[in-house]
């Protein structure tokens, strides 16, 4: 089959791999219909690449046709339309009885340290092949997949294979109290989804970017917007009656602009033979924190940080003076993707598509031009917010 792999530091490319099987009683293989382009793969693209294999598949957001199951899997059946949450999880351990499928306990990556195995995504998390294919085994059957009904757009159900729940918990993080203000820092399709999800809910909502695509589209979503280029917390506390917002939402993670120190010790990182540069991430890493700064500087006295954006740093300075004397709370963390979906699934089914899910999508590409995809989503050329590839 064709699947998308990685093959060094920005070079990804499209190659003839062998067909998944089922290996396991609880696996299912589906052939993909559709996956989409992630912000966060766009760290394997740079930064984390000394934690990928030349030829690992990539990919976590994916949705297809079931082709086969193993014999403990009977909630899906051949022929059924599923979408497959990024996390893989058993549904009958401790963590995933309280939600926290993220941290689920059978498959925990116990030898890196990590939670649950991730489809598509290095070392840390499993190695295990990711959905930018056409073909995928899915392990953990018996409770991954979500049956999509017949007649529903993909476009509705792709995104509950990870930015839509991970969108959803960063609002629910962030505990803005009902018709209070939530502040959303980046607004890729995560924090886009995120507005629509705060102005769907009646929240006062300001969004936070320097990209105007991703500016116009929050806006039109609802939100009022400032810019990033700016001093952003200086226009919401100005906004919000010199108070700062009830809520914010951390949508940027590691890679945020204006840290230029910062940005230049990861990029150095990425030069060092991988031998090296694995425990340098590992034990001294650092992040580009200006998105979180200024989430926490936006922040009313006794509020929330919610942070849905992926950070890799294990020596980064925090600002602990402020968020003591705030008395912020901070919730961080991999979204639990099966705990949201039966809140989300109503409101995808809800006339109007009151989320935009089936207008994200900038650009709708066939797999063979994902390398292409990946370079321009990187660079946030030709307006592009959003990819989805059709295998």
């Amino acid at each position: 089959m064709k699947a998308l792999t990685w093959q060094g530091r920005k070079d990804v490319r499209v190659e003839e791999v062998p067909d998944p099987t089922i290996q396991e009683p609880t696996d299912a293989v589906i052939k993909v219909t559709s996956t989409a382009i992630c912000g966060s793969d766009l760290h394997l693209y740079d930064p984390l690449g000394p934690f990928l294999a030349k030829g690992d598949v990539l990919g976590h957001e994916t949705m297809g046709i079931v082709e086969e199951v193993g014999p403990e899997v009977t909630h899906v059946k051949p022929g059924d339309r599923v979408v497959v949450p990024f996390n893989i999880s058993c549904g009958h351990c401790w963590m995933c009885e309280h939600g926290l499928m993220s941290q689920c306990e059978t498959t925990q990556v116990r030898s890196q340290g990590k939670g649950a195995a991730l489809f598509g995504y290095t070392e840390l998390y499993g190695s295990v092949p990711g959905g930018q294919a056409e073909y995928l085994r899915v392990p953990q059957a018996q409770f991954g997949p979500i049956p999509v009904p017949d007649g529903v757009p993909d476009e509705r159900f792709l995104y509950l294979s990870d930015i839509l729940p991970t969108a959803w918990q960063g609002v629910e993080y962030a505990e803005v109290p009902e018709g209070g203000s939530l502040a959303v820092f980046g607004l890729g399709p995560v924090g886009l989804l995120a507005v629509a999800i705060g102005v769907h809910r009646g929240l006062r909502v300001i969004g936070v970017d320097n990209v105007p695509e991703r500016m116009a589209k929050a806006e039109a979503y609802g939100a009022t917007v400032v810019s990033s280029d700016d001093d952003p917390v200086a226009a919401i506390v100005q906004l919000t009656a010199g108070r700062g917002v009830d809520g914010v939402l951390d949508a940027v993670g590691m890679e945020a602009h204006g840290s230029p120190v910062a940005e230049a010790a990861i990029k150095g990182v990425g030069f060092v033979p991988d031998a090296l540069a694995k425990p340098l991430m590992e034990r001294a890493g650092i992040d580009r924190l200006a998105a979180l700064r200024a989430s926490i500087g936006a922040a009313r006295r006794g509020g929330t940080v919610s942070v849905s954006g992926v950070y890799g740093g294990m020596t980064d300075p925090m600002p602990m003076m402020e968020i003591f004397d705030k008395q912020l709370s901070l919730r961080f963390g991999q979204c639990n993707v099966k705990r949201w979906v039966d809140d989300i699934v109503p409101v995808v089914m809800e006339d109007g598509d009151p989320l935009g899910l089936e207008s994200l999508a900038t650009h709708r590409l066939p797999l063979d031009a994902a390398p292409d995809a990946y370079a321009m989503f990187r660079a946030k050329e030709d307006g592009c917010i959003k990819v989805v590839l059709t295998p």
